[in-house]
């Protein structure tokens, strides 16, 4: 048997199965297994490789259920309640079948296992193997702003939740039989109670962090930490400075305009012009190079809270649309937007997703 493996779709999922490896003080022991099903984790697979954090790393070619074209009928809305939940099931269980032959490792053979958007594929995998796993969440108090589970899942709710502990079908964070736990930031956020809710602040997991432990982080996530000191040092010209968080929102023109006006808006502190710099989300394709010719660009091959870790490093304001900003330490003013500002942008049902529940 060997101890733990992290399933994780994002850079910022493999920072917190880092700290969780670090909290419990062991050397060794866990496997890393990196989906590449919606991140690019490029060269960062070769340096986890030679991290000592992880004794494996595999990379697994998940498979969205766009990609099998037999479960295109079972997605179909037939207008009947009850045959759309036959269709479920079926979809549920044939869906985690067909996901099988791109599994690289034998999960029966991990005492635990933890992974982060169970409500993507490898949710219905373990789902239909019937393979206990604690499940984590995808993102700094994400279900408080976006509760996936009865957003996607809205309209008798409860009896869907029934059958998901039943093992009929498959719902993510904590609904579903073999889930064994949920763990959150912070409950008292949650609007919705669930039983397998378990808290553990990422605070706790931050604090505690070691010099030689920050260290590694960055060895792991940047791959060239003087690159990125020297972007960070053009900042450095006695004028205030805007860090603008990226996100993929909207479509590429909408996102442009979006993040024009940010830098518009908020792009003079204390009645001085700031010098602005973006960090790129992972997941945004916008070619922020080319548009902001006056901004540094941070690109996203790093998770945003490698800034914490560099000695010395603030910003006096940050503004974020959607990305939770209270992590963050190296910010003197911290800005989230949400969804009052993206109603200028879009229609309000397409991000007001928790007032549909």
């Amino acid at each position: 048997m060997y101890d733990r493996i992290y399933v994780c779709h994002t850079f910022y999922h493999v920072y917190i199965a880092c700290l969780k490896e670090f909290a419990l003080g062991k050397k060794g022991g866990a496997t890393l297994m990196l989906s590449k099903m919606s991140n690019r984790f490029g060269t960062m697979v070769d340096r986890a490789k030679k991290s000592p954090i992880f004794d494996e790393v595999y990379e697994y070619d998940e498979k969205e259920d766009t990609f099998f074209e037999e479960l295109k009928p079972l997605k179909t809305d037939s207008g009947n309640i009850a045959i759309n939940m036959l269709r479920r099931i079926r979809f549920c269980k044939k869906f985690g079948k067909l996901q099988e032959k791109f599994v690289p490792v034998d999960f029966s053979k991990y005492k635990d296992i933890y992974v982060f958007c169970d409500s993507d594929p490898i949710g219905y995998y373990l789902s239909y193997k019937k393979i206990r796993y604690h499940a984590l969440e995808d993102g700094l108090d994400c279900i408080r702003y976006y509760d996936t589970a009865r957003y996607d899942n809205r309209g008798h709710f409860n009896i869907k939740a029934k059958m998901a502990e039943l093992g009929l079908i498959h719902i993510q964070n904590g609904y579903g039989k073999y889930c064994i736990d949920m763990e959150v930031n912070d409950i008292s956020v949650l609007q919705y109670p669930c039983p397998k809710y378990v808290e553990l602040p990422r605070k706790n997991l931050t604090e505690r962090l070691t010099a030689s432990e920050k260290e590694l982080l960055l060895e792991l996530f940047v791959e060239d930490i003087d690159k990125l000191r020297s972007k960070l040092d053009e900042a450095k010209k006695g004028l205030p400075t805007l860090l603008v968080l990226s996100e993929p929102l909207c479509d590429l023109d909408t996102r442009r305009r979006i993040f024009e006006d940010i830098i518009r808006d908020y792009g003079t502190i204390d009645g001085q012009k700031a010098i602005v710099l973006i960090k790129q989300h992972p997941r945004d394709l916008l070619e922020y190079n080319k548009i902001f010719r006056d901004a540094v660009i941070l690109d996203g091959s790093f998770p945003m809270e490698m800034l914490n870790l560099i000695e010395g490093l603030s910003f006096d304001r940050v503004v974020s649309v959607y990305t939770v900003t209270d992590s963050i330490k190296f910010a003197k003013e911290k800005l989230y937007l949400g969804d009052d500002f993206m109603d200028i942008y879009e229609a309000p049902e397409i991000h007001r997703q928790n007032e549909a529940i």
